[in-house]
């Protein structure tokens, strides 16, 4: 089902949760039971979470690190806050450590199955969403904000001929995305690098995805990204986001106890849920984007370049 929805504005519940994260000791207290409540319920549904952290501390990371890491990469101030109740954000070994046990813990609920099925069915439904409706076959793709490759290996699984290119903020992140490709013996060009500035060629990819990245991304830096899509798309290509749908009934009735918890770990949530995505997209030279409902808490855009 494809729909055009409208942006909400910022709710009464909301900015009363934002008053309360604005006290230090109380934004402490929620990012410490949201953590908590994550590993719990990873750990219920046979994620081993603390066992997955241990195999990978145990490693010494420092050939991965090198091999990806850009040593005169200047962060951008939005990256280097508090994120998913780091208090370096992705900046950490802890972070690229636990996101995948975290991404099957978060999205084990998505559907009624209440399992770490959830994870790979959401990746699914926007890999069903980019290939009902796109006309090309891309032989070049970038994945934005790659984290540690899950996304980037669920994009080469669809397209196994394509060349894929994955970008992230994160050298931690990278490296673990580095060995991850190395075990599969996939051959995936990791860049590190900002979204919003790649340093990549003109016109050099057919698809450029971002998947659960635009959430954590204040609404310029947002912006900047999806003019950067359009500058490295060649003619015909393509630009396809998924991410947390504003308009979910899940998220419009989230009680505001919840909400705190959510809103402690994604600081800009808030210019997410209230940005314009079809707006931004023509403005930067896309078609009018299609919306399609892929999960019930997400969507997929799909836009193409004019």
């Amino acid at each position: 089902m494809t729909v055009i929805v409208s942006q909400p504005k910022i709710g009464l519940a909301s900015r009363f949760v934002n008053g309360v994260l604005g006290i230090k000791p109380l934004a402490n207290f929620a990012k410490t039971r949201a953590r908590n409540m994550m590993i719990k319920r990873a750990e219920a549904i046979g994620v081993p979470w603390r066992e997955n952290v241990k195999q990978l501390s145990d490693r010494n990371w420092d050939a991965e690190l090198a091999a990806v890491q850009n040593p005169e990469l200047k962060y951008p101030d939005y990256y280097t806050t508090s994120f998913h109740a780091y208090e370096e954000g992705n900046l950490s070994w802890k972070a690229a450590w636990e996101v995948e046990s975290a991404a099957r813990a978060v999205h084990a609920k998505i559907w009624s199955q209440g399992d770490v099925s959830g994870d790979p069915m959401l990746r699914q439904s926007y890999h069903q969403a980019i290939q009902e409706q796109l006309a090309i076959t891309p032989a070049s793709i970038l994945d934005l904000g790659c984290g540690v490759g899950m996304s980037t290996f669920a994009l080469q699984e669809i397209y196994p001929q394509a060349q894929v290119t994955g970008v992230d903020l994160s050298p931690y992140f990278l490296a673990v995305a580095q060995y991850r490709a190395q075990q599969s013996q996939q051959n995936i060009n990791w860049v590190h690098g900002a979204a919003e500035s790649t340093g990549l060629p003109d016109a050099s990819f057919d698809l450029v995805s971002a998947c659960l990245m635009f959430h954590e991304l204040p609404s310029t830096a947002a912006q900047a990204i999806i003019t950067e899509a359009r500058r490295l798309l060649r003619p015909g290509g393509y630009l396809a986001i998924m991410d947390m749908n504003p308009q979910s009934e899940i998220f419009l009735k989230m009680p505001p106890y919840i909400l705190t918890l959510l809103k402690s770990t994604e600081p800009y949530l808030d210019q997410y849920f209230t940005l314009d995505m079809e707006q931004v997209s023509t403005e930067a030279g896309f078609t009018t984007p299609s919306i399609t409902v892929n999960s019930p808490r997400h969507r997929a855009i799909i836009a193409r370049v004019v």
